[in-house]
C-alpha cells in the first residue's frame, strides 16, 4: 500500500475542491495513484474542480509574434519572476520569437540559428552569465492561413507580445483582413479564459473522451441504475462535456448567451465571407512543469550563515 502523505492530500484537496478525510480516503482506494484518486473522488460526485487539476507554476515569459498570415508562441522559463521584469530578458524572448516565425518551431534548430554573429543558443548563455540566473528555451508553436488571418492575445502582458499565457488562433476566410484579425484577437482572449481542449469533438484525444465516459459510467453503475440507463446518460453527459471542452462549442466569454459557433456566423457580414477556425495554440507558462516548493526565509538565513 501507497505511503500518503500529507503533502499528496493537500495536492488532491487543491486540484479537486474536496473535503481532507475524502481525499485520503480517494488516495488510499487508489494507492497513491493522483489521476485515479481524482476519478474516485468524481465518481462519489465529491469533486467540486476537478478541471483545476495539474496546474503548476514555473517562471519567465511566453513570446507571441505575428507577421502576415503566420504568427509563432514561445516559452523561455526562469528560476525566479523577477527576471520576467528584465529588460535583457524581455529582449531575449522576443528575439527568440523573431527566429522561431522565420527558421520554424523545432526548440535545437532554433538555438543553432545566428542573429547578428552569435548563435540563440549563444545569447541565452551571455544572457545567463549578465542575470546569474538560469534559463532555457522550452517549446515553440505556430499557426499559418493560406487565406484569413491569425489572432493573437497575451494575458498578463509585461510589454506588448509577453506575458503569462500567450493564445494564437487561425481564422481561415476569403474576408477582410482586419475585421478577421480583430476577430481573431477575442476568440483568443475567449481561449485563454476557457482552455478549450480541441475545435470540436473530432479533435478531442480518443483516450480523454473513453476516461470521461468510465468516469460517468461508473458513478452512475453505483448508483444501482439500469445498462440501457446508464448508456443514456452516458451520451447526455458526453454532450455537456463537449460543451465544456471544444472551442466551437462552448458558450462565448464575450457573450455567453451565443457559442463560439455562433458568434464567427454572426460576425460573417461584417467580415464579409464565411469564418473557419483551422486551429490554435495555448500556451500558459509552467504548464506541466514540476516546480519544487521552498521556504524562502529559510534559504535566506541559510545564505547568511545563519542555519
Amino acid at each position: 500500500m501507497a505511503n500518503i502523505t500529507a503533502q499528496m492530500v493537500k495536492e488532491l484537496r487543491e486540484s479537486t475542491g474536496a473535503g481532507m478525510m475524502d481525499c485520503k480516503a480517494a488516495l488510499t482506494e487508489s494507492n497513491g495513484e493522483m489521476q485515479a484518486a481524482q476519478d474516485w473522488l468524481r465518481k462519489k460526485g465529491l469533486s467540486k474542480a476537478a478541471k483545476k487539476a495539474g496546474r503548476v507554476a514555473a517562471e519567465g515569459l511566453i513570446g507571441v509574434q505575428v507577421a502576415g498570415s503566420k504568427g509563432v508562441v514561445i516559452e523561455v522559463n526562469s528560476e525566479t519572476d523577477f527576471v520576467a521584469r528584465n529588460d535583457l530578458f524581455q529582449g531575449l524572448v522576443k528575439m527568440i520569437a523573431g527566429v522561431a516565425l522565420s527558421a520554424g518551431t523545432d526548440v535545437e534548430k532554433i538555438k543553432t540559428i545566428k542573429v547578428g554573429p552569435i548563435t540563440v543558443a549563444d545569447a541565452i548563455a551571455d544572457t545567463i552569465a549578465k542575470i546569474g540566473e538560469n534559463m532555457t528555451l522550452r517549446r515553440a508553436a505556430s499557426l499559418s492561413v493560406n487565406k484569413g488571418a491569425i489572432g493573437a492575445y497575451v494575458h498578463s502582458s509585461v510589454v506588448d507580445g509577453l506575458g503569462k499565457i500567450g493564445v494564437l488562433v487561425a481564422l481561415e476566410s476569403a474576408g477582410k483582413t482586419d475585421e478577421l484579425a480583430s476577430l481573431g484577437r477575442m476568440v483568443a482572449m475567449h481561449v485563454a479564459a476557457s482552455n478549450p481542449q480541441a475545435i470540436e469533438a473530432s479533435g478531442l484525444d480518443p483516450a480523454v473522451v473513453a476516461r470521461e465516459q468510465g468516469v460517468l459510467a461508473d458513478k452512475f453503475r453505483a448508483q444501482g441504475k439500469p445498462a440501457n440507463v446508464i448508456e443514456k446518460i452516458v451520451e447526455s453527459g458526453l454532450k455537456t462535456f463537449y460543451k465544456e471542452v471544444c472551442l466551437l462549442e462552448q458558450a462565448y466569454v464575450h457573450d455567453d448567451k451565443k457559442t463560439v459557433a455562433q458568434a464567427l456566423k454572426e460576425a460573417e457580414g461584417k467580415v464579409g465571407g464565411p469564418i473557419k477556425i483551422t486551429g490554435f495554440v495555448r500556451y500558459a507558462l509552467g504548464e506541466g512543469i514540476e516546480k519544487k516548493e521552498t521556504d524562502f526565509a529559510a534559504e535566506v538565513a541559510a545564505a547568511a550563515g545563519q542555519s
